[in-house]
């Protein structure tokens, strides 16, 4: 692949940008939309601050790994970096990719399923999650980056038409925003869902989890492999975490507005929606719902081909004990990459069973296990972007980004501890 042009003016950095959108909702499908969901619902805006801090950590966090594949003085993949600081920790990628990808796509594919019911009104929930993963599929196997850029801005469009215009429909609160915003209050339990469940739950769906090391493999395949790219990267991250954070205010609106002045607990997808059908007359229901649908569909297809290139590059590292450059991955002929892609798509399926776990309690509980495995991804990546033997001298970390770095692991550390209690109090109690 030849290296595109760098853009040279505003319209070019308008033009180039792709992966920051496919990345940012892929992101937005693994729990930002019902994480969002539950808080405005249970807490009103007063946890506002928590989802606030989590976007902006995660845009630091991605960007530093961003930085390493593109800057780095051996130009290695970002698995070749973390292989140079442990030969173990691309084995244990693997199996954290392998799990995750299992359990983020076991709320996904479920809500895909019970959203297309809700909005063709016929079948059966755990038929149309069948129907939308083999077209997945389909989708991956026959696309390249450029049809999966299409597909996502068909996406973009969805979701902007449905959620943004809900949320303006029932009216936000400029000035509860702002306070929710900037007054970190911390409120006692509400609903279903305890504060501390959904502040953990938010860290990790928001601020870092596995699916945060996706997005070099997405930028590769648009052909940004050096330090030139750098600028044109850090525009098209900030850019899919404004579309990122509207949609998240818009989410967010929807719940603090509809769910939270009627005192209303949000347990499943239809407790928001019957209020929306209530609130803005028979528009509301499949308004909503084809909003939840883009969200979720698009983190389907976003995590199956991101999963896919991640273990792929971690297999390619373990084989060859060396680094592995950072070049777009050849996955054509790949049985690494279409044996994960069809994990990722079709494992999940068992959870659209009827009476397993509701799309509700999966997506919390797969967001809070995710804190879990976040200090071993902070640390480490931490250590080779600070290092002279890693990334270099020009572009280790500065004092604003250790300062991010540290705070972040504080705060991962704290979260898996408090995670593992609120886990296993779920798992008990179901």
């Amino acid at each position: 692949m030849n290296n595109p042009p760098i853009p040279k003016n505003f319209w070019e950095h308008v033009k180039s940008m792709g992966p920051g959108i496919i990345v940012a909702l892929t992101w937005l499908g693994a729990g930002d939309l019902v994480d969002s969901a539950v808080a405005g619902g249970n807490y009103g805006y007063t946890l506002m601050w928590a989802m606030a801090l989590a976007i902006f950590i995660r845009f630091i966090f991605v960007s530093i790994i961003a930085k390493y594949h593109l800057c780095n003085q051996h130009s290695e993949s970002l698995i070749s970096g973390l292989n140079r600081l442990h030969p173990y920790l691309p084995y244990i990628i693997i199996v954290i990719t392998l799990l995750f990808g299992h359990f983020y796509g076991s709320y996904m594919v479920k809500g895909v399923g019970e959203s297309s019911l809700k909005i063709f009104g016929f079948g059966n929930a755990w038929m149309w999650s069948i129907f939308w993963v083999t077209l997945a599929s389909i989708l991956i196997f026959k696309g390249i980056l450029n049809k999966i850029e299409i597909i996502f801005y068909i996406f973009l469009i969805l979701l902007s038409t449905s959620l943004i215009g809900t949320a303006i429909w029932v009216g936000p609160d400029p000035l509860e925003i702002t306070k929710g915003t900037l007054a970190f209050e911390l409120p006692d339990n509400s609903g279903s869902f305890g504060t501390l469940l959904v502040i953990t739950s938010l860290i990790g769906a928001v601020g870092g989890s596995i699916s945060n090391l996706l997005y070099p493999y997405f930028i590769q395949q648009k052909g940004w492999n050096n330090s030139k790219y750098r600028k044109t990267q850090l525009y098209d991250l900030a850019f899919g975490t404004i579309i990122l954070i509207v949609i998240n205010l818009s989410i967010w609106t929807i719940g603090a507005e509809l769910l939270f002045p009627n005192n209303i607990s949000i347990n499943n997808l239809d407790d928001l929606a019957l209020l929306l059908t209530i609130s803005i007359g028979k528009l509301g229901e499949p308004l909503f719902f084809i909003g939840v649908f883009a969200a979720l569909y698009s983190s389907v297809i976003g995590n199956a081909v991101g999963f896919g290139y991640l273990i792929t590059d971690s297999i390619n590292v373990i084989k060859i004990n060396d680094t592995v450059k950072s070049k777009p991955l050849n996955i054509s002929n790949s049985k690494v990459y279409r044996i994960v892609v069809l994990w990722c798509l079709f494992s999940p399926l068992i959870w659209s069973i009827p009476n397993m776990p509701s799309f509700i309690t999966l997506t919390l509980v797969a967001n809070a296990a995710a804190v879990i495995v976040l200090p071993l991804l902070c640390g480490s990546l931490w250590i080779i972007t600070s290092s002279n033997k890693f990334i270099g001298e020009k572009y280790k970390n500065k004092i604003f980004e250790h300062s991010t770095l540290i705070i972040l692991f504080i705060l991962s550390i704290w979260g898996s501890y408090q995670t593992i209690f609120v886990i296993k109090d779920i798992i008990f109690n179901f």
